[in-house]
């Protein structure tokens, strides 16, 4: 499964296009709260496909049965860039576990890398529906290399893949190298640049959202 929200037309359009803009980006507390919003979008749309079970509610007036989640996700955001868009994620699944890891470049010379996974706090993964919350999937190879780490913690019964933006090539990557993933991203952008940044992209979504590091 592959959704790309833009494919139709939604408010999704206008926060994206907020966060893509280099004038807007200066505005850091609104690049946020834009990717928030988005994250809330892309919970909404993942919810769709979540498993369901029949249940009764009392009101003050009687019964109403319906289709409710049978359980909560649990959410896992790679630090730190998908710190905001995670908070629009637990905005919906307020209920969920969560789980972090960190997943980083380190550059063995200008344009060459291999990635690092340091740290991984996970509840439990065993039966679960895993949400892996990144908001750019370049490559592919960081969000593989963090989803190995946290099947160390159980195979989880569903996994969904969610970005901002992605690649073609980490689209492609991720469906060769986790095929049992569901794709949901808000836009797909047609390649890499030297470096593997997304091009047009956005940015780097860390710094824009806290501020640039060392």
């Amino acid at each position: 499964m592959l959704e790309i929200l833009t494919q139709n037309p939604s408010l999704v359009n206008d926060f994206l296009t907020e966060i893509r803009d280099v004038n807007i980006q200066k505005d850091r507390a609104r690049f946020r709260k834009n990717v928030e919003r988005i994250g809330e979008i892309l919970a909404y749309e993942v919810s769709k496909h979540l498993p369901r079970s029949q249940q009764t509610t009392n009101t003050p007036l009687g019964e109403k049965s319906g289709e409710l989640m049978s359980s909560q996700p649990v959410l896992a955001t790679f630090l730190r860039a998908g710190l905001a868009m995670h908070q629009g994620f637990l905005n919906y699944f307020n209920h969920a576990d969560n789980a972090y890891v960190s997943a980083y470049r380190k550059h063995t010379n200008q344009h060459e890398f291999e990635i690092v996974v340091e740290y991984l706090a996970s509840p439990s993964l065993e039966g679960k529906t895993l949400i892996l919350i990144d908001p750019m999937l370049a490559t592919g190879r960081s969000m593989f290399l963090a989803y190995k780490a946290l099947l160390t913690k159980g195979k989880p019964a569903h996994v969904f893949v969610v970005s901002l933006i992605a690649s073609e090539q980490g689209i492609n990557f991720i469906q060769q190298h986790m095929p049992e993933a569901h794709i949901f991203t808000a836009d797909v952008d047609p390649h890499l640049d030297i470096n593997s940044y997304i091009v047009p992209g956005l940015g780097d979504a860390g710094d824009l959202a806290f501020g640039e590091k060392l």
